[in-house]
């Protein structure tokens, strides 16, 4: 293993990089306290005055004390649903807790928003939950709390595959793959969302807050005539001493909570998936310096490999082939103790071994095969994989096309497509066009990928994609004969930019849970280290095939 990384000076330049990523963070952290606050204090207070706990009251009395809590979407939804007065973190708080000592996935309605109603995007986010859990073959825990569908937004969650009625599909599948479901009835349980609790594998129900039925009294006085209270009709003790639905009645939340975490602790142990952890030594030099030297100018190069010395144990690298293909850098290193293959681009501009110049940020032909070999190996030695991106896209021009690089950027995004070791991405700076598949963007399956506060995700950067727009819209505009002046194009270039840049932004794709989440570069290795934990609960390995990769 090689040291990489040198000690810095601290130059002007450094500290305007500092000062802008601090800046970020800041906004990052003003944001998400905003967020985890839900439908806000005047709700949650009416919450403690019903008897009941928030949904993150919830979740930290549920996970052991002091644990770190990793939590998935917090952004999503972000600045979505205006019209509606808004759905922070979507309705739902999910991640991934430590019960006893176990990795459990938990899931919890936040009743202060919209009474917990599902958004479309509640649905996507409940869906990544169990994509999680299934993948990563952990427990996973539902804290129901929720009037149901988001009626005014019904058909975008109601029939499609991957709406709401999934969730229950997935269900079904996971108890066939024997991953422990419990789910705990705190609050308003209705229609289809009742299937989702009673599909579980145990059931929880609080008595006079939680309730579960596939129609509630007023429905049921329209439909058939009879007149009922909600408590009789599908209250906890009709259910737990009546029709016999649901498994333990819980005398208020504390109470549930604890049920919850004496089940999770006689869970019997399976086999482990056997990656390779050593202790965990820290990187030579601190993790604070990224904020330095990450340029304020995205269009600046920097060297990766200062980047990496801060988050690597020891800031060691292994580098394989280190002299070619330089525009990625890949290697053996550790990451709290755990072996993992790295593949990073390099941002700076580089000289290959004939004396060529490359690009930093761009793929060409020989980062892709290497990559694409490097990635194989990883495969067989069973090493889970890091993808740190920032990326412009392939490299394009007579030169790149005669030399082939569309074969050999399929042969990249093969390889990452069938990959059957862990994968785990973030987004650094750029992640645009081909360049993010290639480099493992959400469509390739990570098991988590967030992005860093300087990420932008696009087609293409904005300046070629705004003026690649205005040209359309001029074109049609001067089909309906209409002139348009210079300062007029400048103008609508001004407006295109701007809304595209906005779209670009991580928040955007943190909002739709393009990523899991936006972080600190500091929570780096926290995050690597949880994730790879959590894979080593799944030993079932397919057979490692690339598929026609040719040559």
């Amino acid at each position: 293993m090689a040291l990489i990384g040198t000690e810095l000076k601290y130059s002007p330049s450094f500290q305007k990089n500092e000062e802008n990523f601090k800046s970020l963070l800041k906004r990052v952290r003003e944001r998400e306290e905003k967020v985890r606050l839900g439908g806000g204090k005047a709700a949650i207070e009416k919450l403690h005055q019903k008897g009941k706990l928030s949904a993150r009251e919830r979740i930290e009395k549920l996970v052991d004390p002091g644990s770190y809590f990793l939590e998935v979407g917090l952004f999503a939804a972000y600045e979505m649903y205006e019209e509606y007065g808004g759905a922070p973190s979507s309705g739902t708080v999910f991640g991934i807790g430590k019960i006893h000592g176990r990795d459990v996935v938990i899931v919890a309605n936040d009743a202060t928003v919209k009474a917990g109603a599902w958004f479309p995007i509640t649905a996507k986010k409940n869906l990544r939950a169990q994509e999680i859990s299934i993948e990563n073959r952990l427990p996973i825990v539902y804290l129901v709390d929720s009037a149901g569908v988001f009626l005014p937004l019904q058909s975008e969650i109601f029939p499609d595959k991957e709406h709401f009625g999934r969730i229950f599909r997935n269900n079904a599948v996971m108890s066939s793959l024997g991953i422990t479901q419990i789910a705990a009835i705190m609050g308003p349980c209705v229609a289809g969302g009742a299937y989702l609790p009673i599909m579980s594998d145990e059931a929880l129900i609080v008595d006079k807050t939680g309730s579960v039925f596939l129609a509630g009294a007023h429905l049921v006085k329209a439909a058939i005539g009879e007149e009922i209270e909600n408590e009789l009709l599908g209250g906890a003790t009709v259910h737990c001493e009546i029709s016999g639905v649901t498994d333990h009645k819980m005398a208020n939340d504390d109470e549930a909570i604890q049920k919850i975490r004496s089940i999770i602790s006689k869970l019997g142990h399976k086999p482990t998936a056997g990656f390779d952890r050593s202790e965990s030594v820290l990187p030579t030099y601190p993790v604070e310096d990224i904020y330095g030297l990450f340029p304020a100018d995205r269009t600046k190069p920097y060297d990766t490999y200062e980047i990496l010395a801060r988050i690597l144990d020891g800031s060691e690298l292994d580098e394989y082939k280190a002299g070619y293909g330089k525009t990625i850098i890949t290697g053996y290193a550790r990451i709290d103790g755990w072996a993992v293959g790295i593949v990073a681009n390099q941002r700076s501009v580089v000289k290959t071994a004939k004396g060529e110049m490359q690009v930093g940020g761009v793929i060409y032909s020989d980062s892709a095969d290497k990559a694409t070999r490097f990635i194989l190996n990883c495969n067989q030695k069973r090493i889970p994989l890091v993808f740190f991106q920032d990326v412009t896209g392939f490299m394009v021009g007579s030169r790149a096309e005669h030399g082939g690089i569309i074969k050999d950027g399929a042969k990249l995004v093969n390889a990452v497509a069938n990959s059957i070791v862990p994968k785990f991405t973030f987004m650094v700076g750029n992640s645009y066009g081909a360049g993010n598949y290639a480099m493992c963007g959400k469509a390739y399956d990570p098991r988590l990928i967030y992005a860093w506060p300087t990420a932008q995700i696009a087609v293409m950067g904005g300046k070629q994609a705004s003026e690649t727009l205005l040209g359309i819209r001029i074109q049609q505009m001067e089909k309906g004969g209409k002139h348009i002046s210079k300062e007029e194009q400048q103008q609508l270039l001004a407006e295109i930019r701007q809304r595209y840049e906005k779209e670009t932004d991580p928040y955007f794709a943190a909002a739709r849970l393009w990523v899991d989440g936006i972080v600190d570069p500091a929570e780096t290795r926290n995050i690597v280290s949880r994730g790879i934990e959590m894979a080593m609960h799944n030993p079932d390995f397919p057979q490692f095939n690339p598929g026609v990769i040719q040559t």
